[in-house]
């Protein structure tokens, strides 16, 4: 997900200077004698970067790079953002491997052949490990790698509506009027999916005490028009898997023929090998098709997702276009094209490095971690709102107790984490529970135990400082760093044309969408 960007007026990229007034001053140029070869001593160093137009000239690689890398400094540390569930460690092997991708446009499949059976195979695996039907040759899965688990929900939708147009059109009946029926806490990628292919979105809300779709609730909004039904494995804000086996067993019960497509983005590489008798996927009849991001859970840096269908039966013919390659096709089913081969390479790596094994050594370790988390947290007073002891993604999310009174919000404790250079988002929650606000720790493959102690006890030195500091003083910090802040001044360039929407659940409700 990338924000739309404005592009600068010119007026406004003349006026340019961080501080007012400061345009009309004018500043030598160095001369020939006073600069040197060093990145430093150079003239470039002595002007501003380019930000508005393509200079001229050109500029010494060694002085690019040292001048971009100095400005990315103002980023955040990636290891202490424990916002997201992006990975953050790869090792240097795969880096490698990776780096070595990076000229291969993965959709040439006449020139990179290998790599493309390279992604095949990545399919095969996933799939098995969602328990995907492999005992016919005619009627098998199938499925493909994506940018993100964006693209792939925005495949799994699109899937499910020509599916459903077909059925509609061949009984002689109306198919202008599709719906989905989700949770409202799902991803913001679902609303798109929605909107761009015009999909009527149904909600099961959330409420003050659940924070998952309600199955019961769910299938009776189902109707002649519904395309399907999403369920969740690990929602972004408390990680608890939906109850995907209710809706499944309702539809059967009620004989609805109704598709469900499961969004595993976060939960599709922990629940296999954390819960594995735990029934989600294809082991269940109703369940058509799972997405799943390589790119969190998946242990590979972003972006790569992965999208299954159970058969063609649910993959309509007429989406999938076919690529001659030395002389054979490759189906070819996607809304991107040209993309970098790296990360399904990365992926590949990942899964045979390190096995079933593996990857169950490490979520269970993620999982073990977040329940020590969850217990000290506890410990210092919070509430704790995720599921623990595998019941949910390896993360922690927590709110402040009403009944002590606090003079400070989850937003608050917040801010005092972030001076000590953690990201520990806090949110206010899905609409018709959004009075309620959280917090939430995301816990990753680095996350490590001593990692951990680190983060509680800036926790505990968070609340100490803020039980210590009245109200009005806390309200007036944040205030300040609302406004001086470098993340909260530079501009994400909005154009005034898109502000104020009102057709997204955060246009309609002031939704917060948790990061992911």
């Amino acid at each position: 997900m990338v924000h739309l960007t404005s592009v600068t007026s010119d007026a406004a990229a003349r006026r340019g200077s961080v501080v007012e007034g400061m345009g009309n001053i004018k500043i030598d140029e160095p001369s020939d004698d006073e600069v040197s070869a060093s990145v430093y001593g150079s003239r470039f160093a002595a002007q501003e970067l380019p930000q508005h137009e393509m200079p001229e000239g050109e500029m010494p690689k060694e002085v690019a790079y040292r001048l971009i890398r100095d400005d990315l400094t103002l980023d955040g540390n990636p290891m202490l953002n424990l916002a997201s569930f992006v990975t953050t460690y790869m090792e240097e092997e795969v880096e490698k491997l990776m780096t070595e991708a990076l000229p291969k446009n993965f959709i040439d499949y006449e020139e990179y052949p290998q790599t493309a059976e390279i992604q095949n195979r990545c399919v095969s695996m996933i799939a098995r490990m969602f328990n995907a039907p492999t005992a016919s040759e005619e009627d098998n899965a199938m499925g493909t790698s994506t940018v993100g688990s964006s693209e792939a929900i925005m495949l799994g939708v699109l899937s499910m509506k020509r599916r459903w147009q077909n059925k509609r059109k061949a009984e002689g009946k109306d198919y202008s009027k599709p719906n989905i029926i989700m949770n409202s806490a799902v991803q913001v990628c679902w609303e798109k999916a929605a909107r761009y292919f015009e999909v009527e979105e149904r909600y099961s809300y959330c409420t003050a005490d659940r924070y998952v779709i309600d199955p019961e609730e769910a299938v009776n909004l189902v109707d002649e028009n519904t395309i399907g039904i999403c369920a969740i494995i690990g929602t972004t804000y408390t990680g608890e898997y939906e109850d995907v086996k209710a809706i499944n067993d309702l539809l059967i019960e009620k004989k609805i023929d109704c598709p469900i497509h499961v969004d595993a983005a976060s939960g599709g590489f922990v629940a296999p090998f954390v819960v594995p008798e735990l029934p989600w996927d294809f082991r269940l009849d109703k369940v058509v098709s799972i997405n799943v991001s390589g790119h969190k859970y998946g242990l590979v840096y972003p972006g790569v997702g992965w999208v299954v269908w159970r058969s063609p039966e649910y993959l309509p013919k007429e989406l999938v276009f076919n690529i001659n390659y030395l002389g054979a096709d490759q189906a070819s089913f996607t809304l991107n094209f040209s993309k970098g081969a790296s990360q399904v390479i990365g992926q590949y790596y990942q899964m045979i490095r390190l096995g079933k094994k593996g990857y169950r050594s490490i979520m269970m370790n993620l999982t073990r971690t977040a329940d020590y988390l969850a217990a000290n947290l506890k410990q210092l007073g919070f509430i704790m709102m995720s599921k623990g002891g595998g019941n949910g993604l390896p993360l922690v999310a927590f709110r402040l107790d009403p009944t002590k009174g606090h003079h400070y919000d989850e937003f608050a404790i917040a801010h005092h984490l972030r001076e000590r250079g953690w990201v520990v988002p806090a949110y206010t929650m899905a609409p018709h529970s959004e009075n309620l606000k959280l917090m939430r720790v995301v816990v990753r493959e680095d996350f490590t135990r001593s990692r951990c102690d680190t983060l509680v006890k800036d926790m505990k030195l968070a609340l100490q400082t803020l039980n210590d500091t009245d109200k009005e003083s806390i309200d007036k910090h944040i205030e300040h760093l609302k406004k001086n802040s470098a993340s909260h001044k530079k501009k994400h360039n909005t154009h005034p044309h898109y502000k104020g929407e009102k057709h997204s659940l955060q246009g309609k409700h002031g939704k917060t969408h948790a990061v992911c």
